[in-house]
């Protein structure tokens, strides 16, 4: 057995439950794999934990993040698997802010994330002419909706898979029950243009060229991917899984976000892993125009071999085609 680390982006919650379900499936075991899974969390910045010498082999990451360190000359990671073949970012708002587009910014206090969570919006922003602190106030918001829900901001940052699914949650207090979807006016980054690549396993350059190490790789892609697959076909499944791998969320909530991970992952019209080429020309344009990075980043920033070395030894669809997302109940605090 060979042992390695995966780092995660976050504590442990159905975004990385393809991963929890490799684990304990077996799918790593079946390729000679041991493998010790890395809670993150707002203390840990996993672009940075991963691009260490003796860090973990493989690293969860956004796109747009990497890019960051490894134009800064700090980092050699390498996109090895593009996981999530859309964006998975919202802008949301209650319908009486009137807010139905980025144009709808201008004047308004408009809740972010740091740390480079917040690209997608401001340059959606941008691109209709408004800029912050002239045209609209940017409010950095907690990694949760109570800035919304108090009314410290007129729109907020959420996650379609998480922060989302807080406010459906949440009591109205007006009405006594849940809000409803129409009670929302939601902006779609996928729709809006400003898109950017998210969720993607990472490896270091100096790692994968050590004998035998891309190999070590590919057979971890594959039992990952298999993970993904495994999720797609059996979500409840996958939904405990999270919860057994410690997630301080409920299972209502796991279960919504599971039901909105897989739409991110499946279909993927190249195969599980593969790169969407306009989505990633669209991630770099963006970095370079919002100063992210200076330029756009050399051909050594993803490569696409081991990924397809990893779907050729896998068995099923490795597509999702006609996938449809499935409905889940909204619970009470996500419980």
């Amino acid at each position: 057995m060979t042992a390695v680390e995966l780092q995660l982006q976050w504590a442990p919650q159905a975004q990385f439950a393809g991963y929890f379900a490799a684990r304990d499936e077996g799918f790593y075991e079946d390729e000679g794999l041991e493998v010790e899974i890395l809670d993150g969390g707002p203390d840990v910045i996993p672009q940075v934990v991963g691009s260490e010498e003796n860090g973990p082999e493989f690293t969860i990451s956004w796109v747009p993040k990497v890019l960051e360190v490894r134009a800064a000359g700090q980092s050699d990671l390498v996109n090895i698997a593009q996981v999530f073949q859309r964006s998975g970012t919202l802008s949301v708002a209650f319908q009486e802010a009137g807010i139905e587009s980025p144009e709808d910014f201008e004047g308004k206090n408009v809740g972010v994330w740091g740390f480079g969570n917040e690209y997608e919006v401001i340059a959606a922003a941008r691109e209709v002419g408004l800029e912050e602190g002239t045209d609209f106030t940017k409010v950095i918001q907690p990694f949760d909706m109570t800035f919304l829900l108090n009314g410290d901001v007129d729109v907020a940052e959420a996650m379609i898979y998480n922060e989302y699914a807080q406010v459906l949650e949440a009591e109205n207090p007006d009405t006594g029950a849940l809000y409803q979807p129409e009670d929302l006016s939601v902006i779609d980054y996928n729709e809006v243009g400003t898109a950017m690549l998210q969720d993607a396993i990472f490896a270091r350059e100096a790692w994968l060229n050590e004998e035998g190490n891309e190999d070590v790789a590919t057979r971890f892609l594959r039992a990952s991917f298999r993970g993904w697959i495994h999720c797609r076909e059996n979500p409840d499944e996958c939904i405990q899984a999270t919860v057994d791998a410690g997630s301080t969320l409920g299972t209502g909530h796991q279960a919504w976000m599971m039901n909105e991970i897989n739409p991110l992952i499946w279909p993927s019209e190249g195969g599980i892993g593969s790169m969407p080429e306009d989505t990633w020309q669209q991630t770099v344009d963006i970095s370079v125009e919002a100063g992210i990075i200076p330029a756009a980043p050399d051909e050594t920033a993803y490569r696409t071999d081991l990924s397809e070395a990893a779907r050729e030894g896998l068995e099923g669809d490795v597509i999702g085609e006609g996938f449809t997302k499935d409905t889940v109940e909204v619970t009470p605090g996500g419980e």
